[in-house]
């Protein structure tokens, strides 16, 4: 079992389940100490055994909500008290709705905002102090979204578009500092978030959940549902050494799907 994150502490937002869950299990088989941040605390504290310890690691839980700029203080002061650095940051933590344009709340659009946008700068700014001596990598999670737009989804997709390019601006300012920062686009993930979200296309468009998830197999060229590990060995890529000369970069992990 490879350990090129051998010493490595690692802060994956959103963790709980799902896509955070799986690159939070990544980086720990890839030997990280793991800090499982999540807003509900039963699921990071449920997470927290799942990992593995292929070296010899610390993981734990953290209560967090990154919309939060105190919550976020205290998992960094509690960070660096422990460990006294950060070395890869993964900004996971997202959240969906969908609806029609004209029927969009503007309670829809501050909940994607907040919790998609306004986290990563958040939290990506809490990491700095953490980060700055040592460099390191920073993940953030965009979507296809990002790169192709979709019905239904303005505000997410408007969300998404701006990780995308907070990274790029993020990468030029901190580049001097050793750290990078990278964004990956996940395609049609099969995931709680998505069972949530068949259910929601299907009543707008007058589809039963299982034919909304069948179209989303059709439009992805690979003929499947991208799974959390597809993306979670793609983060772990961009957290080793070996993606060490990348910074600025978008990666689809959408099998195709974003191109079609």
């Amino acid at each position: 079992m490879e350990t090129t994150l051998k010493d490595k502490i690692a802060l994956v937002t959103g963790a709980g389940a799902g896509i955070g869950l799986a690159i939070a299990r990544r980086f720990a088989e890839m030997g990280a100490s793991v800090v499982v941040g999540d807003i509900n605390e039963k699921a990071a504290l449920a997470a927290v055994p799942q990992l593995p310890t292929p070296v010899k690691q610390e993981h734990e839980a953290a209560a967090m909500d990154v919309t939060d700029r105190k919550s976020v203080a205290a998992v960094m002061k509690r960070l660096g008290d422990r460990f006294g650095r950060l070395d890869i940051l993964m900004n996971n933590a997202g959240v969906s709705t969908m609806n029609r344009l004209e029927d969009l709340t503007e309670e829809e659009w501050d909940f994607n905002f907040n919790v998609n946008v306004k986290g990563v700068f958040l939290v990506t700014q809490a990491a700095l102090p953490l980060m700055k001596e040592r460099g390191g990598r920073i993940i953030n999670a965009a979507s296809m979204a990002a790169v192709k737009a979709a019905p239904l989804l303005a505000h997410y997709t408007a969300s998404k578009f701006a990780v995308h390019g907070f990274t790029k601006s993020a990468a030029i300012e901190l580049a001097p500092f050793g750290i990078t920062v990278n964004c990956v686009c996940p395609g049609y993930v099969k995931t709680s978030m998505q069972d949530r979200e068949v259910v929601w296309e299907g009543r707008l468009r007058n589809m039963s959940p299982a034919a909304v998830s069948a179209e989303y197999v059709e439009h992805t060229p690979l003929g499947r549902l991208c799974l959390p590990e597809d993306v979670a060995d793609v983060v772990g890529f961009l957290a080793s050494p070996q993606a060490g000369f990348m910074t600025g970069e978008a990666l689809n992990i959408a099998g195709g799907a974003n191109i079609v």
